[in-house]
């Protein structure tokens, strides 16, 4: 079996370039969070101009985040796959979650140089990567909020990468 390779943010093209489908990686430094109610309000706030973080070479994992842990929700709920396409414009090289996306969010990845990745839905695995979780935005949210995470070694595996799916 192949080593994990290890992915630090920020990200540049050149990191997304050398990655493959069914690539194996572990992400070291500052992801972002966001779900349902949280993404939407962020590309709105985008969309006025008002940049409340800074998204180049950005991570986001569809995630709340708890004192259970963090778990992938599934990234192609509308109210979440329909932020990829915007928040990959505004910097943002992937996206961590569950499940399969679209043709055209496919299309969209490919575009922006982004990449798509799975990782398994356990959290207390998850979790035990945290190193320090801060609310960034959309305290209002609750657990649902935009979270900035340290991380060290989230596991995932390039689902979409350069146009191409694994589902």
């Amino acid at each position: 079996m192949d080593k994990l390779k290890k992915i630090e943010t920020p990200l540049t093209n050149l990191v997304i370039d050398q990655l493959k489908i069914a690539d194996r990686i572990a992400v070291y430094g500052t992801i972002y969070t966001g779900r349902d109610a949280a993404l939407p309000r962020l590309v709105k706030s985008i969309q006025n101009d008002e940049n409340l973080l800074d998204l180049g070479g950005a991570i986001f994992m569809h995630t709340a985040v708890s004192m259970a842990g963090i778990a992938p929700t599934s990234s192609n709920k509308p109210e979440i796959e329909g932020t990829i396409a915007p928040l990959s414009r505004a910097g943002v090289r992937m996206f961590i979650g569950k499940g399969s996306l679209n043709k055209d969010t496919i299309s969209v990845l490919k575009k922006y140089e982004s990449a798509y990745v799975v990782t398994p839905p356990t959290a207390a695995l998850l979790i035990s990567k945290v190193i320090s979780s801060k609310v960034v935005a959309f305290s209002d949210e609750g657990m649902e909020a935009i979270y900035q995470l340290k991380v060290e070694a989230i596991p995932g595996i390039v689902a979409v990468i350069h146009g191409d799916s694994i589902y």
